[in-house]
């Protein structure tokens, strides 16, 4: 028996955004003179260019976030502006993948993929589709950039009204059919995912088709999220992701895990699970060390336009060098009243790499951060709203400020300077294994 399932009833509204077309550049950016706590020599050895500006960029547009605030505050991130194809690459430039109607349109072009660039391992994900009648495509799940066999390179998400060996929509390609073919061609319909290590639960519009335990000992444990162009035009929108398996960096009355960098001005206080620091500069960094992860983390800046910023890869922190390590900037400043131009590379951005394409955060109100730290790709969402995408094509280097640096590293908290004063909670972590 073939089943129809109900049409989507109601769809959530897109409508944000800057009108940016492709990833962030990767310049390096010119230095505060006299940073609090980086050795002179050490600024001195980075070669400084000035970071891009945003004039040539197409007018900004009106941006809202597509996230509620209950949606932010329970972790989840926006993989789709609305707009654009920011934060998205693809497998083979044949395909016609464009932005059309607020979705993420392609009718035209082989056989490909259009994937985030960055992995991530378990999570939900919340994906409204529409392909046409014949048309064939799917929604890849911890897939690498070309995957070649459906068993062990992803999970193949199937969208097609028929498949020689039954796997239609709702289906793993080649490892689990529904309980019976599902037509869900020619309207909107939504994908909700949960994969949790070897465990996948799918629903289809509010409605479990398909419950799959991977017994594979090779099964994917991490990968990018696709969406595939097979035949037929496609229709992809409202792509949210929720991560989960984290585990907390802080939440006790103390500073258990943590250590204060030697040398460090600033005051460091817990209260109630959350971290305040006051004053510096500073700097407290997690006993731990990583190397690929995904980090959460929410922050409030008690004042207008205070500087700090989460270091991580960070080299064990000493009174001489305290702050060796990649920057995720907070400052909330911008120019000329428009959020587009940050006035100091702007929160989320790689600090002295690459600028935030957009100012999300707001002083006095808490925000949360989302750091994913792939190899050298790097990738960071301000209340859900993807910011940066900046890949490190420079040479090796112990130290993050001279080169690449991907072996695990420390994550730490920076107080700036003597006006310092934020608020750090809900501190989160979860690896990501190789891909």
């Amino acid at each position: 028996m073939t089943r129809t399932p109900n049409s989507l009833g109601r769809l959530f509204c897109l409508t944000l955004a800057v009108g940016l077309t492709s990833c962030n550049r990767n310049p390096e950016s010119a230095s505060r003179p006299g940073e609090p706590g980086e050795p002179a020599s050490t600024a001195s050895a980075e070669v400084v260019k000035p970071l891009p500006k945003n004039e040539d960029l197409a007018p900004p547009i009106e941006f809202q976030n597509p996230l509620t605030p209950e949606q932010i505050a329970d972790g989840w991130i926006s993989l789709f502006d609305g707009h654009t194809l920011f934060g998205w690459e693809s497998n083979d430039e044949g395909v016609n993948w464009h932005v059309a109607e607020g979705a993420i349109t392609s009718d035209d072009g082989p056989i490909g993929l259009l994937h985030t660039t960055v992995p991530f391992a378990d999570y939900e994900i919340r994906c409204d589709f529409r392909f046409e009648p014949d048309g064939n495509s799917g929604v890849f799940l911890r897939t690498k950039h070309q995957p070649e066999n459906a068993e062990t390179d992803c999970y193949e998400l199937n969208l097609a009204d028929s498949h020689p060996d039954d796997f239609t929509t709702g289906s793993y390609v080649n490892l689990k059919k529904t309980a019976e073919p599902i037509i869900a061609s020619g309207d909107w319909h939504t994908f909700h995912v949960t994969l949790e290590g070897d465990h996948s639960l799918v629903r289809l519009d509010g409605e479990i088709v398909l419950d799959f335990l991977d017994e594979q000992p090779d099964g994917p444990s991490s990968g990018f999220v696709g969406l595939q162009h097979n035949a037929g035009n496609v229709e992809f929108k409202n792509i949210l992701l929720k991560p989960l398996g984290m585990t907390g960096l802080s939440g006790g009355s103390d500073l258990a895990g943590w250590r204060v960098v030697p040398g460090s001005q600033s005051e460091f206080a817990v209260e109630d699970g959350t971290i305040h620091v006051a004053g510096g500069p500073g700097f407290l960094e997690t006993e731990g060390t990583y190397g690929d992860f995904l980090f959460q983390a929410d922050a409030i800046v008690h004042g207008d336009e205070l500087n700090s910023g989460y270091f991580f890869r960070a080299v064990t922190g000493t009174e001489d060098a305290p702050s060796n390590g990649y920057e995720l900037q907070i400052h909330n400043g911008f120019t000329d009243g428009d959020r587009t131009k940050p006035n100091n590379a702007g929160t989320g951005a790689i600090f002295r790499r690459t600028e935030a394409r957009r100012v999300v955060s707001r002083d006095n109100q808490w925000f949360t951060s989302t750091l994913v730290a792939s190899g050298p790709r790097m990738a960071v969402w301000v209340d859900g709203y993807q910011v940066t995408d900046w890949e490190d094509t420079r040479s090796p280097h112990e130290n993050p400020r001279k080169g690449l640096r991907l072996a695990p590293g420390h994550i730490s908290l920076q107080g700036h300077d003597p006006t310092t004063n934020l608020s750090f909670r809900n501190l989160k972590i979860a690896e990501i294994p190789g891909h």
